[in-house]
């Protein structure tokens, strides 16, 4: 697939009510307009067909990719031929409920599905307390999608505030995050923009904070501010609170801009910390020797039979605190993962 350079990102701030097929309706509608405005990826915010709150998960939920607001985003984005980012949905699965994401391809296909890793419970005295945990489960995947422009990097709001996500989408090669969020009048103010400025800056990519639409007589209100931002950390569009459509035309090569006037992707000090990702290859279940990094040098070890004892025994789970050299970890790593894997034994 061609990478092509630049392209029109569209957010939609829509107020959501109580009537679900009203809420679908409306943003199908503003979906349509934005394509006709030239937007290439539109993006929903989160929870768009449902009010927020623990109390309407539920009964708003729907399964994936069956439900009514599935099919209907799956015939906009073919309708209009374009990317189209689901904001979230409450969905329910084996009687379980998440909070979760889809993204649809301009054929209608679903794309990619993401459930929101980190789910919202906090207690800010006086303020808010809020406990998404009480009805919801949390996603265990980071999510990734291929797009003509570049690779994208999905959260669902609370998901921002944890850099170790961004860093990962960064190192997968993603040059746009995008968060569709809620945050609310406590912590939208405070934190809202900062965050999104945060992650930009942090990996050098552009950011995208979809937001509903702010309805003073919900009992859930949103902050609004939809915002896209670059990788400079700029705000380069930026919402009100009401019900619009905000559009960033994005040009990827700031990104490789930023990064060569910048360069901490290659100043990063990968031998005193690393962020690891354990659906991409570094996991316990997938690369058992995480010493040696991806972009390591190093691919072999060499040693002279000679110097060697009358018996040498070498690792090959990999778990061995003196690796090459087997202390014995693999008997702890066949019980933990159920394989039957024991070392190299070496006899003169």
């Amino acid at each position: 697939m061609a990478t092509l350079a630049s392209l029109r990102l569209a957010l939609v701030q829509m107020k959501v009510g109580s009537d679900k097929a009203a809420n679908v309706s409306r943003a199908v509608a503003r979906v349509g307009e934005a394509a006709r405005a030239g937007a290439q990826i539109v993006s929903l915010p989160e929870c768009f067909n449902s009010p927020y709150g623990t109390q309407f998960f539920g009964e708003y939920s729907e399964s994936i990719p069956s439900g009514p607001s599935c099919q209907a985003l799956a015939k906009a984005a073919k309708d209009n031929q374009i990317y189209l980012i689901g904001g979230s949905i409450p969905e329910c699965d084996d009687s379980k409920l998440y909070n979760t994401s889809t993204v649809w391809c301009p054929e209608g296909n679903l794309l990619a599905k993401h459930r929101k890793i980190h789910l919202f419970d906090i207690d800010v005295p006086g303020k808010i307390k809020f406990t998404e945990s009480d009805a919801l489960s949390p996603g265990e995947k980071a999510t990734t999608f291929k797009t003509p422009w570049c690779e994208v990097g999905l959260g669902i709001c609370y998901d921002i505030r944890f850099a170790e996500l961004a860093q990962i989408y960064r190192d997968r090669g993603c040059k746009l995050l995008v968060y569709p969020g809620a945050f609310n009048m406590t912590t939208g103010p405070a934190h809202w923009e900062l965050l999104a400025r945060a992650r930009a800056v942090d990996n050098q990519v552009f950011v995208a904070i979809p937001s509903p639409a702010r309805d003073p007589e919900a009992g859930y209100i949103a902050w609004g501010h939809s915002s896209v931002v670059s990788p400079w950390g700029e705000v380069i569009s930026k919402a009100d609170t009401g019900d619009e459509i905000i559009y960033a035309d994005i040009d990827l090569e700031e990104v490789t801009r930023v990064r060569s006037m910048i360069p901490i992707s290659v100043q990063r000090r990968s031998d005193l910390y690393s962020i690891v990702d354990k659906q991409n290859g570094e996991s316990s279940k997938e690369r058992l020797n995480t010493t040696y990094k991806l972009e390591s040098n190093k691919v072999a070890e060499t040693f002279n039979v000679s110097e060697l004892g009358a018996k040498t025994v070498f690792c090959r789970c990999w778990q061995s605190k003196k690796f090459p050299l087997c202390d014995g970890s693999h008997a702890k790593h066949n019980k933990s993962c159920g394989d039957n894997l024991g070392p190299l034994i070496i006899t003169k």
